[in-house]
């Protein structure tokens, strides 16, 4: 644990953060809906931290499960004083953590999903980087994992550079370094309250809004690679689609709201998904189109299967005949997701140049996790 002068130097940073006693009283907050498989587990990696108990607490914001979720976490309460369980009527992720920070006490925020585990020193790590690294956000990089063989596929496709990016949170073997965005952060209060709520609009990447939001305030978002948790994954490739599809979808109106967030491979997958519809809608009617299809497809299936051979390498062989289909269902599920959101919010450009705090309609989520 941290020892009482490396706590008690939680002072004044030059944005307005007053001493803190001897160790900052620290709120975890966890937005959860129908999560009865893992929250459980989740809490319980929350419960078991290495941090002093009575500086923590547990603020689960439940998004009406209609599963036995509700009655986990009643069942966790009466174990854990410091548990406490909010109701989240919006039902979204965004909805979730405002409720949540609304009655969080603590000098850090802690955010937790209920679809992941984090080690046993995930908040005195967190802690420690706010106090000596001249930060006021941090995370750690994410172990995606899965059960069966091809949840395992689907992790080692979020888990590669090919698959995700430059999503550097997503790649379990990251480095320390300063970055735009990562999961399950800790924020000094003080962060939060310069920044405001977590827009309520966005169903989906609602984490990097908030985040640009932080870095146009000047805030330097550290991942530390000795802060570590794990996310597991989808079950199903079904379930990956509709994920990636709602990531792509919901990339628009952040966008919209923050044209200087986009990086330029995030504009990949959507154009490679207009060449193929281009190449295909052609054929029909100039003959040369299909060399122009078939080398855009034998491309991207040298790309996709070089990627898989070195994802299976590096994780087992016997995942290989899957891989080259998750990624594929990874980028083309995104790239149409985000060309139906410019169709959607085509006449949304230039309104909400900032926060939105009013929810818009819940789409039918399989599930409610954000990353």
């Amino acid at each position: 644990m941290l020892n009482e002068k490396e706590i008690s130097s939680f002072a004044d940073t030059g944005h307005g953060e007053t001493a803190a006693p001897a160790h900052p009283f620290v709120s975890v907050i966890m937005p959860v809906r129908n999560e009865a498989a893992f929250i459980e587990r989740s809490v319980s990696s929350v419960t078991s931290q290495d941090y002093p108990p009575d500086c923590l607490e547990i603020l689960i914001a439940d998004g009406m499960s209609e599963d036995a979720t509700r009655e986990i976490i009643s069942s966790l309460q009466r174990r854990h004083p410091n548990v406490k369980m909010i109701d989240n009527p919006g039902k979204i992720v965004a909805s979730g953590l405002n409720a949540a920070l609304r009655r969080a006490k603590g000098e850090v925020i802690v955010r937790v999903d209920g679809h992941c585990e984090v080690e046993p020193d995930y908040v005195r790590r967190c802690v420690w980087h706010l106090l000596h690294d001249d930060v006021q956000a941090v995370g750690g990089p994410v172990e995606t994992i899965g059960g069966s063989r091809t949840a395992r596929v689907i992790a080692t496709a979020m888990s590669s550079r090919f698959g995700v990016g430059g999503s550097a949170f997503r790649v379990a073997n990251s480095g320390t370094q300063f970055t735009d965005t990562v999961a399950f952060p800790a924020y000094r209060r003080s962060l939060i309250d310069r920044g405001g709520p977590f827009d309520e609009e966005l169903v989906r990447n609602q984490d990097d809004e908030y985040n640009y939001r932080l870095r146009k305030l000047g805030v330097k978002i550290l991942l530390a690679s000795d802060i570590r948790s794990r996310y597991y994954s989808r079950a199903t490739l079904a379930k990956l689609g509709s994920q990636y599809f709602q990531y792509g979808y919901w990339k628009v109106r952040v966008m919209q709201k923050h044209p200087r967030q986009m990086q330029l491979r995030q504009f990949v997958p959507p154009l490679f998904v207009v060449a193929l519809l281009a190449g295909l809608l052609m054929m029909p009617i100039f003959p040369a189109a299909r060399y122009f299809t078939g080398l855009i497809v034998g491309l991207y299936a040298v790309a996709v299967i070089t990627a898989s051979i070195l994802s299976a390498r590096r994780s087992k062989w016997r995942l290989l005949p899957l891989l080259p289909i998750a990624y594929a269902i990874l980028h083309l599920a995104y790239g149409s997701g985000f060309l139906f959101g410019l169709m959607k919010f085509w006449n949304r450009w230039g309104e909400d140049q900032g926060n939105s705090q009013t929810s818009a309609p819940v789409p039918d989520l399989d599930k409610y996790e954000s990353i």
